[in-house]
């Protein structure tokens, strides 16, 4: 058991501030007013930068500790499914299923980790959970940016028509599909669009290919860490873990 003077070191501080700072970047992204979109963007770039300073900071000044192994996945998980929950009551074109597999897949990569310790053995990791983890980031990124970049007036009128394409039959795809024809159509007309329309036309689209895609990798992210762990899973093991050490 670590005590206190062993936990308590700057590394563990960065990650429980991580932590610490989602409620506060939950709070940001409800508002309307264009700096607390600013706010959101700059807490959430800065609770990602402690996810690289503490496990450096935790090596070089050996200062690992269980505490910090614990807390830093956990951090993480709490930072991006924030995010996304948050992003699913706010924006429109951020559908139900896209964070139900995202958070679906966190739950799988858990569970399979409970099972590699109760089995004895180690989580084979696999470079898809890299590629999963940077295009969840990008994707968040993104979304903020665009929020930074159009006004809560244009995110109302965004929500409005996809609500209104669903109430009227179509899907979220089609809906997103069509504002992508609109913008190329746009652009392949006028000779030089405007800042503000060129922002205001990709932010009624690309947020929700962004995420489509970002969902679609942690999936294949998911279903790589299963046939590189197909073991684990084996009747015979899970049998071991659940059945026979119940009844010894």
């Amino acid at each position: 058991m670590e005590d206190w003077k062993t936990i308590a070191n700057i590394p563990n501080l960065l990650t429980v501030l991580r932590v610490l700072a989602l409620p506060f970047f939950i709070f940001a992204l409800f508002q309307k007013e264009w700096e607390y979109q600013i706010f959101a963007f700059v807490l959430f770039a800065l609770a990602s930068l402690t996810d690289l300073v503490d496990g450096y900071l935790a090596r070089k000044w050996n200062q690992q500790t269980e505490f910090g192994k614990f807390l830093d996945p956990l951090a993480d998980k709490f930072l991006v499914i924030g995010c996304f929950v948050t992003f699913l009551f706010i924006h429109e074109p951020i559908e139900v299923w896209m964070v139900v597999l995202i958070i679906g897949r966190d739950m799988l990569i858990t569970f399979l980790r409970y099972i590699a310790v109760r089995s004895g053995k180690s989580l084979r990791t696999t470079m898809m959970g890299k590629v999963k983890t940077a295009f969840q980031m990008g994707a968040i990124l993104m979304i903020l940016v665009v929020f930074m970049l159009i006004s809560g007036k244009r995110r109302a009128m965004i929500n409005e028509t996809y609500a209104m394409g669903k109430l009227s039959g179509y899907s979220t795809f089609e809906v997103a599909s069509q504002h992508a024809y609109e913008f190329y159509t746009l652009a392949k007309t006028t000779e030089s669009l405007s800042f503000t329309d060129f922002f205001d036309s990709i932010a009624s689209f690309v947020p929700y290919f962004g995420m489509l895609f970002t969902t679609f990798i942690t999936v294949i992210s998911g279903l790589r860490y299963i046939v590189t762990n197909y073991q684990l899973l084996s009747f015979y093991n899970l049998k071991r873990i659940f059945y026979d050490r119940a009844n010894n």
